[in-house]
């Protein structure tokens, strides 16, 4: 396996793998690893579709890529991906998968067009006192200090923040700033989450800074991304033989451990025919997906609260035991040994009413029934208890929707702090009562919000036990590769996979690490697309270093005759002409005039 950049490789088709006939692949879960994997098995590993089995618990496919109509209880989305232009495996992988509204099209000729017509961005990011507009001016608010300690971090090494978290690298000079209000609130970091997932991050989306106070850099699909994503790839797959064994739960795998050689020999499951399992050979694949941010959650309704589900996870007692079997296999209880630092909670409110729509009008200063961009991302109230945040995309965001309806996405990042108007934690509420809260925020008369929260709209909450433990501190070795040392016919794939190339939390991370399991595993001769490097490209980092700053120049110490001569002498040159145009040192008067880099990279 190799990296590469560019279209050279990313247009060409490989040769097919030789001894790839005599294959087999299974997949243990059908979320987007697996689809993922699968898909790149067959397009450039050209295993045939009907040698692959993918396997899955639930009763469908896509994992946390959800999206569903419930009987008697309504629409659920338990969490939304944000999208940016340079997932570069997401967007290889939906160039090949047809779209289901668009004849001739392919998925990411259908999100290419959307997204070009009808651009993102939030009008209204952060609001404060019952759905007042913030007024943050888009200004990140960070002290030179507090911008010191984000570029320290930036410059540390890996292995300088392996087990630390976010308090040990930064102070209220950072964390008491409208730059992580509005990060923790995109991202759902918290404060004693892991500095090495917030260092890479930083280096993964320094493309980004510039869009973090109105989600500029943001896209997002049609509908919700079960029916935009995940029914193509499923749809394409049946078609090309691939056999879904659903209601199926895979419980332990077992390996032959020699020295430099790992084979993986049996598969276990349960299904409703009781146990059963395959053995497999050398050319019998299995790729695993270890770890779940949705295991065990748990829906409540309009007159139920969701309950924390702290029983028996399946994925992650998978992984437990196959963890036991060898230190290369990883650590899963870094990640999920503390549900009070993991977990928290979501909801999707469908409104009927029709005075609830005005308010998300006001707010987002956009109609919420024009088919178009509605909020632009998450609208965080910074006043709020539960440090809440919602948003409404694109509508309908179901085909199934009724033409009056609105479906939002609520979600509180403080699990266990009495709400404002409720007075109760969310893990506590029912969908009624998160609505209240909601409401209250968005700035509806308190008179008005029993009536409209019993009549006016439904809400489904759902608790996620595990939905941040891959950001609990950790260490190199607690993930396994994706393919570890000496594995002749396995992989581990999914947020809990060790590639070094991406950030988990992201459609991204998945799809890539199904492209290098696939990839490694049947010897496909393609580079795979290397991230972005934007970390590495001086003008991205210039542009960054002033959005930090809020546009102020760097001081220059000394009279101001000498800095005028310092800024013409540096004018003159150029790492001047780069410093001046990302607006690091001031213009002057010396200064031909000249297009702006930081408009030639937009």
């Amino acid at each position: 396996m190799y990296f590469s950049n560019g279209n050279y490789e990313a247009l060409a088709r490989p040769k097919k793998p030789e001894g790839v006939d005599g294959k087999t692949a299974w997949f243990v879960g059908a979320g987007l690893a697996s689809l993922s994997g699968a898909i790149f098995m067959i397009r450039d590993g050209q295993l045939p579709g009907r040698a692959i089995t993918i396997l899955e618990e639930l009763d469908l496919p896509g994992g946390a890529l959800d999206g569903i109509k419930k009987p008697k209880k309504g629409f659920v989305i338990r969490g939304g991906r944000e999208l940016e232009d340079h997932m570069e495996c997401l967007w290889d992988m939906m160039s090949t998968i047809p779209s289901l509204e668009i004849e001739g099209a392919s998925v990411l000729d259908e999100f290419f067009w959307l997204n070009k017509e009808d651009p993102n961005y939030s009008l209204c990011r952060v609001t404060e006192k019952q759905g007042q507009d913030a007024k943050t001016g888009k200004l990140f608010g960070l002290s030179k200090k507090g911008q010191s300690e984000i570029q320290k971090l930036i410059l540390a090494t890996r292995a300088d923040v392996e087990n630390k978290r976010i308090t040990d690298v930064f102070t209220d000079e950072v964390l008491g700033s409208n730059f992580w209000l509005y990060w923790r609130t995109m991202f759902a970091f918290q404060e004693w989450h892991s500095a090495l997932e917030m260092k890479l991050y930083l280096h993964r989306f320094i493309h980004h800074i510039g869009g973090l106070p109105d989600l500029s850099a943001l896209k997002f699909t049609k509908y919700n991304q079960y029916e935009s994503l995940v029914l193509p790839m499923y749809t394409w797959l049946l078609d090309q033989g691939v056999n879904f064994r659903f209601s199926t739960t895979v419980t332990d795998i077992d390996f032959d451990l020699a020295e430099g050689r790992k084979q993986a020999t049996r598969i276990h499951w349960t299904d409703a025919d009781g146990e059963g399992g395959v053995d497999l050979g050398e050319n019998d694949l299995v790729l695993a997906t270890i770890g779940s941010l949705t295991e065990n959650s748990d829906e409540g309704d309009q007159h139920t609260p969701a309950k924390l589900n702290t029983g028996p996870a399946p994925a992650w007692d998978l992984w437990r035991r196959i963890a036991a079997k060898d230190p290369s296999f990883g650590r899963p209880d870094v990640f999920a040994g503390d549900f009070d630092q993991t977990k928290w909670e979501s909801a999707t409110i469908t409104t009927i009413d029709e005075r609830i729509p005005a308010y998300i009008e006001k707010i987002a200063q956009r109609d919420p029934f024009s088919g178009k961009v509605v909020t632009g991302g998450i609208v965080t109230a910074k006043d709020s208890a539960w440090l809440l945040s919602w948003t409404v995309n694109r509508q309908p965001h179901f085909k199934a929707q009724a033409p009056n309806e609105i479906v939002v996405w609520f979600y509180a990042l403080f699990s266990d702090v009495a709400g404002d108007f409720v007075h109760k934690p969310i893990q506590d509420c029912t969908g009624e009562e998160i609505i209240k809260e909601w409401l209250y925020h968005m700035g509806v008369p308190i008179e008005e919000i029993p009536e409209l929260a019993a009549t006016g709209a439904t809400a489904v909450p759902v608790m996620m036990p595990y939905v941040d433990a891959f950001f609990m501190p950790r260490a190199a070795g607690d993930r396994p590769d994706v393919v570890p040392e000496g594995a002749v016919n396995f992989a581990f794939i999914g947020q809990f996979a060790e590639t070094t190339r991406d950030t988990i939390f992201t459609t991204e991370y998945s799809v890539r690490t199904g492209m290098e399991a696939a990839y490694q595993l049947l010897g496909v001769d393609r580079g795979i697309p290397e991230v972005f490097a934007s970390t590495y490209d001086i003008r991205w980092l210039l542009k960054a270093t002033t959005r930090l700053a809020d546009g102020v120049a760097v001081d220059i110490p000394g009279p101001n005759f000498i800095k005028g001569r310092v800024i013409d002498k540096l004018d003159m040159t150029q790492l001047g002409e780069l410093l001046t145009d990302f607006g690091l040192l001031p213009e002057t008067g010396t200064t031909t005039a000249r297009p702006r880099l930081d408009d030639a990279i937009e």
